[in-house]
């Protein structure tokens, strides 16, 4: 295939994705037109997944459309549905000259993604806890100065002051760490599971007075490997509980209060908002 050729499917590929998330910020948009999905997949075929449904092909037209993409299906490791992950950059907001955390890497295509959105001067962190995944992805990002891969886990250890932590691994509750490593106006997202399998994602935003959060999209993620399982103090939350996340706090800065939704070890979800 000519380079003309796939530089087309990605042009009409990346307009798709814009237009099924309705995209503030159309540097995303460039960024899905510049960055070559092929090149963070395994060889062909590729199997391709929408709404359940498994599609080979060796045929790269097959690979630029909102489908998943699989990395490993015995172990439920897939490329991710690339509108979702727009939106979830639109509401980040990667700027250029911005440090990212990037945690749950795989072979290393939306990070690829966020190193175009932090250029110029930016740098992304890279966490990829399964040592196969972590190796090819670093020679996938090979052409990436600015982009260091970790083959570990992003969990339970301090990490670099980020403006923005993406989480691509679900988790019964996020590590107090992240909420540490944001600098003052920095973003965190990540896939809140509390119910095995699915939750909402979940924006966080390090304010003067603490951390607000606001619930997006419901969501399933593969579990984050390398975690500590932590289990809350009372009964799951509901989806009004859920629904109900204003703000989440280390336990360390403030113990839970009448407005706890979620109590864990080192942190708790409240529906009280931030300032109150």
């Amino acid at each position: 295939m000519s380079n003309t050729a796939s530089e087309t499917y990605r042009s009409e590929y990346a307009e798709q994705i814009a237009r099924l998330t309705d995209l503030r910020d159309r540097r995303i948009e460039q960024a899905f037109a510049t960055v070559p999905r092929e090149n963070f997949l395994p060889p062909p075929p590729w199997t391709a997944i929408s709404v359940g449904i498994a599609t080979r092909t060796s045929d790269v037209a097959g690979i630029y459309d909102n489908v998943l993409v699989a990395i490993d299906r015995k172990r439920g490791i897939n490329n991710g549905e690339p509108a979702l992950h727009a939106a979830w950059l639109d509401e980040v907001c990667p700027q250029a000259g911005e440090t990212v955390i990037h945690v749950g890497a795989g072979l290393g295509y939306y990070t690829a993604i966020l190193a175009s959105l932090v250029e110029p001067h930016g740098c992304v962190e890279a966490y990829e806890y399964e040592a196969d995944l972590a190796a090819q992805a670093s020679q996938n990002l090979r052409a990436y100065s600015h982009v260091k891969v970790h083959g570990e886990s992003a969990f339970g250890r301090p990490l670099p002051k980020a403006d923005v932590i993406y989480v691509n691994a679900g988790v019964m509750a996020p590590d107090v760490e992240w909420l540490k490593a944001l600098k003052p106006g920095g973003r965190l997202i990540f896939p809140w599971q509390p119910h095995e399998g699915w939750g909402p994602a979940i924006m966080v935003r390090r304010l003067e007075g603490g951390f607000s959060a606001t619930p997006l999209m419901t969501v399933g993620f593969i579990s984050c490997s390398g975690t500590e399982d932590e289990h809350a103090s009372k009964s799951l939350p509901n989806e009004a509980d859920l629904a109900s996340v204003r703000s989440i706090w280390p336990t360390s800065e403030r113990l839970p209060d009448e407005t706890a939704v979620a109590v864990y070890d080192q942190v708790w979800f409240s529906s009280g908002v931030v300032g109150s």
